[in-house]
């Protein structure tokens, strides 16, 4: 069988690879690719994509969604990475220096009371337990209402006062609680980037490691309220005149509402703004309301509470300053706080001034020596005045006056230590000679019912013989034989100078020590002429030293402060120990010759107090200074009027001053101390005296007897005798702790507790030429301490020290022993 071969046209090129020709010529060749430049085909079979043809016009401009992903994932890598190296770069700085400066808050003894604070920066920071919840949540509608509940930094809060920015609903603050601390404790009120964000960074940290309330407390003690007040507890005072605590909600509302505007929101400074100020108040009630902090109820039932009137900025100013530089003295010189550590501020100190008897020295000064001052005078410009006095069950410091104004007269006149105490020292002569069962020349026990030879310029006798000391008495009156008491009465200055002898200067010196006389006292120093005081101590250490003479011998140390804190710690004040000074006999007795004094003596015009009293007059060389020391059984007193020129500082003669010819203890110092003890002991119950006191045996005057044996030697102290150690009395440093002259000697009668029994009537003063002594037209001051200068249109007497040291002002030369005014070495003659 034959086979027949395919037929291919004859043509072999067009024959398959088996030799067959193909059906479609076209199968054999590939189909072009229209995208391809040639329109053929990948050689691997594929089918390439054509090019996107390029953007043109406007939509080159717009970024395709590639371009927006990488940007925005980019821009998170930045704020994360920024964020992340923000974090650890920026710490939590210190606390800037006008964040924690405060000022030194002085207070009343009540501890509420501000007398006065000190300091640039009015500020009082306070724990968050001090301050109500009340005010709290007021500052927290006002400023924050979701305080507790949120995160430091509020984003949507940020950002939605950012638009209500933009967008002409005016300016919103946007930053927490926390954030404004920040701002206030940490930072300042720059409004930069960098500030910004370091305030963003700082919120964060201090939100993980402060509590809430810590962040509350710090917020509070540092955002500034107006007038002045940083801090709530210097806004309550500014505001409302009282400690945060004692705020009702209504005012801490409103205190709440300055917070956003401080000066605007001032309704008493911008009365024009009130309606909006109102719609503030109501705003934070309203929040206080929603928020459950407050009921309904007790919304509608407020009404706007109107805060006081802005006080000027005279915190030192009037009384205040004197305070404030006592107090800081006091702190100083007892090394509770050094001045340094003062200065950095933040410390309450309780003092122990009462303010209704503060108010009462302030107002007795006024009435009875500031108001009767003339511009017309010359001798009134030189008028000073100070005053100080004592609870002498506590040794407090109860009220002080400085001076008419510290911001106008910057020595305090209660502290100071430069003028003569004059013969307000004398009490404390006769409280030794008591204390230390002294005697005469004569061995005759020194009671007040001993005679001395009270004439003019007697000559002081040491057991030695004479001594070269002839002081005068008080305007040259010869007195003859005198009682203490009535030398007492009248000041008689040749007698204590002869008492002062007797008992031994020293001993005078060791007893006004131990009564409260500071040891460092200038010119306390031991001679006879201690006994007329050429001492300067100050008002308030007399007062002190008073005092215990009314506690019956009982020595407290005064005292100006109670308590003192910082932040609410409690630092320890030191222990003051009470100690007995002299016997209950010498005190009793001491205050028993004193009561004459007011009952009869220079001193009567201290009976205007109401109270039985008992004083002293005094008056220094020259009038340079006149004061009365005086005290009840429960409030011991002191005032001094002073002379100082205002322009040199130099002292001054008080002559012609208030219209007086002569500034006398018994004057005006007695007229203001009776003023002051009459207000700031009214409405207490009267208390008499509860004296032991030891009178003495009564002694006949030798003068009239004319038997020098009845009662010793009318001149015995002219005779060589000596100073004899007590009988009885053991070895000891202490004055006052011989044993009393009742026991040695038995007991005596002692004194009743009656001005009519206790005073003797006063022997009439023996002088050669009556006339000569300057008449007196007020009654007052009846034979003081102080030497008068001659009549008016005669040149005044001037005595120059016999010895003058070469560091007092105006010391002169040496006088003749003999002169009338001479002293000895250790002192003048002038009480």
């Amino acid at each position: 069988m034959s086979q027949e071969p395919p037929q291919d046209g004859g043509d072999p090129g067009q024959q398959g690879s088996q030799g067959w020709t193909p059906r479609d010529p076209s199968a054999a060749a590939p189909d072009p690719d229209p995208q391809h430049p040639n329109g053929a085909k990948d050689a691997e079979g594929r089918t390439k994509r054509p090019k996107r043809p390029k953007r043109t016009g406007w939509r080159r401009a717009v970024p395709t969604w590639r371009m927006v992903l990488g940007g925005v994932l980019l821009l998170a890598l930045l704020l994360v990475g920024g964020f992340i190296a923000g974090y650890q770069i920026v710490d939590i700085p210190a606390a800037n220096a006008s964040a924690t400066a405060q000022s030194n808050v002085y207070l009343y003894a009540d501890g509420k009371t501000v007398i006065a604070r000190d300091g640039e920066i009015n500020r009082e920071n306070i724990p968050l337990r001090r301050i109500p919840r009340t005010i709290q949540h007021a500052v927290l509608a006002a400023e924050d209402r979701d305080f507790y509940s949120e995160d430091a930094i509020d984003i949507k809060a940020t950002l939605r006062a950012g638009w209500n920015t933009v967008t002409g609903k005016g300016r919103q603050g946007g930053s927490t609680i926390t954030q404004q601390y920040v701002k206030n404790y940490y930072l300042g009120q720059e409004q930069t980037v960098v500030r910004k964000a370091k305030e963003f960074f700082i919120s964060i940290k201090l939100d993980r490691e402060q509590s809430k309330d810590e962040i509350l407390e710090g917020y509070l003690n540092t955002s500034y309220f107006g007038r002045n007040a940083y801090g709530i507890q210097a806004a309550s005072h500014a505001y409302y005149g009282k400690d945060v605590e004692d705020l009702d909600a209504g005012e801490g509302a409103y205190l709440a509402s300055l917070l956003n505007a401080p000066s605007s929101n001032d309704v008493v400074a911008h009365p024009e703004n009130r309606k909006a100020i109102l719609a503030r108040w109501d705003y934070v009630l309203d929040g206080m309301v929603e928020h459950h902090w407050l009921t309904p109820d007790d919304r509608d039932a407020m009404t706007f509470p109107v805060p006081g009137k802005a006080k000027p900025a005279t915190a030192l100013s009037g009384q205040r300053g004197y305070i404030v530089q006592a107090v800081d003295h006091y702190l100083a010189a007892n090394r509770i706080l050094d001045e340094k550590t003062l200065a950095t501020g933040g410390y309450r100190i309780t003092t122990t001034l009462q303010k209704k008897k503060q108010d009462a020295l302030v107002e007795a000064v006024k009435d009875n020596v500031l108001s009767r001052t003339s511009d017309e005078r010359d001798a009134d410009r030189n008028v000073r005045a100070g005053g100080a006095s004592v609870d002498p069950g506590t040794g407090h410091v109860v009220a002080l006056y400085g001076g008419v104004d510290y911001t106008r007269q910057f020595v305090n006149n209660a502290t100071r230590r430069d003028y003569q105490v004059g013969s307000t020292f004398k009490p404390f002569v006769l409280a030794a000679a008591l204390a230390n069962g002294s005697t005469t020349q004569k061995d005759r026990p020194i009671t007040p019912n001993t005679h001395y030879d009270g004439d003019n310029e007697r000559t002081v006798q040491a057991a030695t013989g004479p001594t070269d000391y002839s002081p005068a008495n008080e305007d040259d009156v010869d007195y003859g034989s005198i009682t203490v008491r009535e030398a007492t009465d009248k000041s008689v200055n040749a007698v204590y100078a002869q008492m002062a002898q007797d008992v031994g200067p020293q001993e005078v010196k060791d007893t006004a020590v131990a009564l409260g006389i500071p040891q460092d006292t200038p010119d306390l120093t031991a001679s006879p002429s201690i006994a007329l005081g050429p001492a300067t101590a100050s008002v308030v250490d007399m007062a002190s030293a008073y005092a215990t003479l009314a506690d019956h011998g009982e020595q407290r140390p005064h005292t100006l402060v109670s308590r003192i804190s910082k932040n609410a710690d409690e630092l320890d004040l030191p222990k003051r120990t009470t100690r007995r000074a002299i016997s209950r006999e010498a005190a009793d007795t001491t205050t028993s010759v004193l009561r004459s004094v007011v009952d009869g003596g220079t001193g009567t015009a201290a009976q205007s107090s109401g109270r039985p009293a008992a004083g002293k007059t005094g008056t220094a060389e020259e009038d340079k200074a006149a004061w009365f020391a005086g005290y009840t059984p429960d409030l011991a007193t002191v005032i001094a009027v002073m002379g100082q020129d205002p322009e040199t500082g130099v002292q001054k003669p008080l002559y012609g001053a208030l219209g007086l010819a002569r500034m006398n203890g018994g004057g005006a110092p007695a007229e203001t101390w009776a003023a002051y003890t009459k207000a700031a002991l009214e409405g207490s119950p009267v208390k008499n005296f509860d004296l032991q006191a030891d009178e003495g045996p009564e002694e006949p005057d030798p003068d009239e007897s004319g038997d020098p044996d009845e009662s010793g030697d009318p001149d015995d102290t002219e005779e060589a005798g000596g100073t004899r150690k007590p009988r009885g009395r053991e070895d000891t440093d202490e004055p006052g702790t011989a044993d009393s002259r009742e026991e040695r000697r038995g007991t005596r009668t002692r004194t009743p507790d009656s001005p009519s029994e206790a005073t003797r009537a006063p022997q009439e003063p023996r002088t050669a030429d009556p006339a000569a002594a300057p008449p007196r037209t007020d009654g007052r001051d009846r034979g003081t301490d102080a030497r008068s200068p001659h009549r008016p249109g005669t040149e005044p007497a001037h005595r120059e020290p016999a010895h003058p040291e070469p560091d007092r002002p105006g010391a002169g030369p040496p006088a003749d022993p003999h002169d009338r005014d001479g002293q000895d070495p250790h002192g003048p003659t002038r009480p």
